[in-house]
C-alpha cells in the first residue's frame, strides 16, 4: 500500500506526492548564501509554478556539515539561515526544505521547515532519523552513495516505528570506484515497493566527490537522467538551483543554472504519468 503525503502550503494549497495532476519538485540553492539569492530564485520558482502544472517546494540547506574540506563555506548561521527561509515560506507561499545532521537541530528546523531532509551520509544514522520523525514534519531520506536500495526499507522504518508515515525516499547515485557515481534506476522500482514516494536527486547524481577538495560534477548529464528518471516513473523531482553556479558557494559544478529551469521542466513534463 502507498502512503500518500500531502504538503500543506502556506496559501492552504495541498501539494500531493501521488495522483496528482501537478508534478512536485524539490528545487533551490544548495547552501542559504544570503536572503538575496533566496529571494531570486523563489522569485523565479513562483513564476514557474504560475506557468507549468508544476509544485515547487524550496529547497535550500541551513548548514552544510558535509564539506570536503575543512576551508570550504558550511553556512552564514544556522539562526539568520533559518529566519531567511522562514522569510522566504511566508512571502512566497513555498514549503521549505532543508538538511538537519544532528539530533539536536531535528526540533529547531522543524520550526520552519515542512520537510526535514536526511543527508545521504547520514541515512543509517539511528538517532538523527527517529529525533527527526519526532517532530511529525515530513521526513525525505537520501539513499547513501554506499547503500543498497533495498537498505532503505530499514531507514524508513526508524521514522515509521515512531508513528511517523510521512517518508519520502530519494535516489542520488551510487559510488563508483573513487570520485564518480553512478545512477541505477532499478533502485527506483525497488524503493517504490516500499510504499513510499521515490523523488529522484538529478544534480547530486551528476557530482564527481572529492575532486582535490571539492566535489566536482558533469552539468551537462542532469537533463538525460532526469528524463530517464522520468520515464521509469518517480513522484517527485530534486534539483539545485543557482543564478549563477560559478560563484555558488557550495557544488558549483552540480547546480543547475537558474535561467535553465523553466526550459528543463518543460521537457520533463511529457514524461509525467500523474
Amino acid at each position: 500500500m502507498n502512503d500518500n503525503i500531502t504538503i500543506i502550503t502556506p496559501d492552504k494549497r495541498n501539494i500531493s506526492f501521488f495522483g496528482a495532476n501537478r508534478f512536485p519538485v524539490i528545487a533551490g540553492p544548495c547552501l542559504v548564501e544570503s536572503k538575496e539569492l533566496l529571494e531570486e530564485v523563489a522569485e523565479e520558482l513562483s513564476r514557474i509554478q504560475n506557468t507549468l502544472p508544476i509544485d515547487f517546494i524550496f529547497k535550500s540547506s541551513y548548514r552544510k556539515a558535509n564539506r570536503t574540506s575543512s576551508g570550504s563555506i558550511s553556512g552564514i548561521g544556522d539562526e539568520k539561515a533559518l529566519q531567511y527561509l522562514a522569510e522566504i515560506k511566508t512571502e512566497f507561499s513555498l514549503p521549505i526544505l532543508s538538511d538537519i545532521h544532528l539530533p539536536g537541530e531535528a526540533c529547531l528546523a522543524a520550526e520552519v521547515c515542512d520537510i526535514l531532509q536526511i543527508p545521504a551520509f547520514l541515512a543509517r544514522q539511528t538517532d538523527l532519523l527517529e529525533a527527526a520523525a519526532e517532530t511529525g514534519k515530513v521526513i525525505n531520506i537520501k539513499k547513501a552513495q554506499f547503500m543498497s536500495p533495498n537498505d532503505m526499507k530499514f531507514a524508513k522504518e526508524k521514522v515509521t516505528a515512531k508513528g511517523n508515515k510521512n517518508v519520502l525516499l530519494t535516489e542520488r547515485g551510487t559510488s563508483f570506484g573513487y570520485g564518480d557515481l553512478v545512477v541505477d534506476f532499478r533502485s527506483i522500482e525497488i524503493m517504490k515497493e516500499f510504499g513510499s514516494p521515490v523523488i529522484y536527486d538529478a544534480t547530486h547524481s551528476v557530482q564527481r566527490p572529492s575532486q582535490n577538495g571539492i566535489s566536482g560534477g558533469q552539468r551537462q548529464f542532469i537533463a538525460p537522467l532526469a528524463r530517464a528518471a522520468m520515464a521509469v516513473g518517480i513522484d517527485g523531482l530534486f534539483l539545485e538551483t543557482h543564478p549563477d553556479p560559478s560563484k555558488a558557494t557550495s557544488d558549483q559544478a552540480s547546480q543547475l543554472p537558474l535561467k535553465d529551469l523553466e526550459g528543463l521542466l518543460r521537457s520533463l513534463l511529457s514524461f509525467h504519468k500523474g
